[in-house]
């Protein structure tokens, strides 16, 4: 029979085997020793909550793991005095535990444990501030009746999306047709001018400081798309000469957009 030493001395005392007399000494001493035997002793309370929830696609054993997490919780606030039977005690805890577990494998993105409990406590709240005030909550509302801030309720609600996604290889349409168009094609991507629309406006700034002549030569060949023999036609001199201003103006415009970095 296993042994553990008392708080007492070196003398050692054999474990009893009643769980009424562990759970008191358990409570005196919290030695983790006596918590392990409890464990021991409770494991199969643990596999029979677990395997009512076996056929939902999660490995048995994972159950059993997060069923005996929600035993060690019962275990620690269990108070023996009372008049109650500890497995009464310990199932809703231990099956507790194993329902967070399934509805934190179920949200398609991470969210953290009390926005999970947030939202629904707000869903809930909600339906019964709908039937007890005739009309839809505000977030006010929402939040007193919760115990939260504005800002955690509405985050709580929003976040509520992330419960179940949709792929982006979903079709649009129900049409058997082959060339149906899925989400992904109405997607927005990234706008690579976007990242440029300062340096855009940093140009136009540094254009102003060139001279009229050179001003229409970069305006003409760079946002009109002029040749530079078009130019050449419109200023009414050489093409060459168009070339050499033009040059002037490109070193004038990269010196005064260097000088605004």
């Amino acid at each position: 029979m296993s042994e553990i030493k008392t708080n007492s001395g070196n003398d050692t005392d054999p474990i009893e085997r009643d769980a009424g007399t562990l759970f008191r000494r358990y409570a005196v001493s919290r030695d983790e020793r006596l918590r392990d035997t409890l464990v021991k002793m409770h494991q199969n309370l643990v596999r029979y909550l677990a395997s009512k929830f076996s056929n939902r696609g999660e490995p048995f054993e994972d159950l059993i793991q997060v069923g005996t997490i929600g035993l060690i919780n019962a275990i620690d606030r269990f108070e023996p005095d009372r008049a109650i039977k500890f497995a009464t005690y310990a199932t809703p805890t231990i099956v507790g535990e194993i329902r967070r577990y399934f509805r934190d494998k179920s949200w398609s993105l991470k969210v953290s444990r009390r926005l999970q409990e947030l939202n629904v406590a707000a869903s809930r709240a909600q339906d019964a501030l709908v039937s007890s005030l005739g009309r839809p909550p505000t977030i006010a509302e929402v939040a007193e009746k919760i115990g939260a801030t504005e800002e955690e309720t509405l985050e709580a609600i929003e976040l509520g999306n992330a419960y179940d996604t949709v792929s982006l290889d979903s079709p649009m349409s129900n049409d058997a047709d082959s060339n149906t168009i899925t989400l992904a094609e109405f997607v927005g991507e990234e706008d690579p001018t976007i990242a440029s629309i300062a340096a855009y406006g940093d140009l136009d700034q540094a254009i102003e400081h060139l001279d009229p002549r050179e001003r229409m030569i970069i305006v003409c060949r760079f946002f009109r798309d002029m040749s530079q023999a078009d130019v050449a036609a419109q200023l009414n001199i050489s093409q060459m000469h168009v070339s050499r201003l033009q040059s002037h103006a490109l070193h004038a415009l990269k010196r005064h957009l260097a000088d605004r970095r």
